[in-house]
């Protein structure tokens, strides 16, 4: 039977076992984002000179994941996707080794330092969803992206209890957390073994190599996804980022922070179950737009106040928002390109959402500790700062709904 006439349940066999195979990495290779999303700044302020620099530690991370998003895109192009995913996790138990180290030796630059490489994790992370519509049908790749970013409601329960357990078992605090991250990363890369998704054919002489990266970017459904995952992802982190500094600084436990992070990191994962089903219904447009309308709504409510249950619904709100706009711009994205494309978008793609995303967590230490007199007015200018970029993503959206779509 050809794969043209199979059944869709048939034609995609292949692709639900690799979406398990990625659904059990996000799970536990990917329980190490907000462990370190939770202890990192936290750290930083304990071993920065200025507390303005408490968040780099983040913003290196991030900037490591730019950086090398497109070398590990062209890496897997040519390699394929197990050996990128292995690449990733090694960067992740380095980062964290190095980054233990500075913990030991109260070493700021070289904590720095092993933030940097763990980016090369969170790059290869940010693949996962990529290689989830690698091997789907066109029906089932909106499902098969969702359901492996619902991986990530386990990887929210098991980072953050963690965290609670390891972060002051040592007389270092958060020495434990780091070498926790070394073991998920060794346990974790084992299961790249089980993926079954062919490399690229590599391109004949003489074949066209499909569009430059200039002329993607003058496609407007691919300018406007990148756009809108920008935004998504960019906002999400400029405000987790500051928020165990601003619960914290209001008085709260390190555990409370973490448990408000938790629920963060769920309501980031937990729609994934219906994104793709809402996509299919509704169309992606409706569901990134859906996104950025609960992300403005966050910010709405952190503004209202500083109380424990401020924090948990605006968090909440925000982790919801960035699902449906984050999946609906991947979405969108991957129906936008050539199979000889592939490499060559998802790289420029995610060097440009992590480009902002590096700006956004730089940015959010200095709007945090730096730019207000006190924790809950830096607090207020963090979510005030995400109303320009909603209307710049918000803006772009309406521009495509608006233009005659190709017969």
């Amino acid at each position: 039977m050809s794969l043209a006439t199979a059944s869709p349940a048939r034609s995609d066999a292949r692709a639900r076992r690799n979406v398990w195979v990625l659904v059990a990495a996000q799970a536990i290779l990917g329980a190490q984002m907000p462990m370190i999303f939770i202890v990192g700044a936290l750290a930083g302020t304990t071993l920065a000179a200025n507390p303005c620099w408490a968040t780099l530690p983040i913003s290196l991370i991030v900037l490591g994941s730019m950086l090398t998003a497109t070398p590990l895109a062209a890496f897997m192009q040519r390699h394929g996707r197990r050996a990128g995913f292995v690449v990733g996790a090694l960067g992740g138990t380095v980062g964290a080794a190095i980054g233990a180290w500075g913990l030991m030796t109260a070493s700021f630059p070289l904590f720095l330092v092993g933030s940097f490489l763990t980016g090369i994790y969170m790059s290869a992370q940010g693949f996962y969803r990529f290689a989830a519509a690698d091997t789907a049908s066109e029906a089932f790749r909106p499902k098969a992206i969702s359901w492996v970013m619902a991986g990530g409601l386990l990887s929210a329960i098991i980072g953050p209890q963690i965290v609670k357990v390891t972060a002051e078992a040592m007389v270092v605090p958060f020495l434990g957390s780091y070498l926790a991250v070394i073991a998920l990363n060794l346990a974790g890369m084992t299961l790249f073994a089980l993926l079954d998704i062919p490399k690229p054919p590599a391109p004949k002489s003489g074949t066209a190599a499909g569009r430059s990266r200039m002329e993607l970017l003058r496609e407007p459904r691919i300018a406007v996804a990148i756009i809108c995952a920008t935004v998504s992802y960019a906002l999400m982190n400029l405000v987790m980022t500051s928020t165990p500094l601003a619960v914290v600084g209001c008085g709260f436990t390190t555990g409370q922070a973490a448990d408000v992070v938790s629920a963060h990191v769920l309501a980031m994962f937990a729609p994934s179950f219906v994104t793709g089903h809402l996509i299919n219904r509704f169309g992606v447009e409706r569901i990134v737009a859906l996104g950025l309308a609960i992300l403005a709504a966050s910010g709405g409510v952190a503004l209202m106040g500083v109380e424990l249950e401020h924090f948990f619904v605006a968090l909440v709100l925000l982790g919801i928002g960035w699902n449906f706009g984050f999946i609906g711009a991947t979405a969108m994205l991957t129906s936008a390109h050539r199979p000889e494309e592939r490499g060559r978008l998802q790289g420029m793609n995610d060097l440009i959402v992590f480009g902002g995303v590096t700006l956004a967590s730089l940015s959010s230490g200095g709007l945090m500790n730096c730019s207000g007199g006190t924790v809950e007015q830096g607090w207020q200018l963090v979510n005030l700062a995400m109303l320009p970029f909603l209307v710049l993503a918000g803006g772009a959206l309406i521009w495509l709904s608006l233009r005659p779509r190709p017969a």
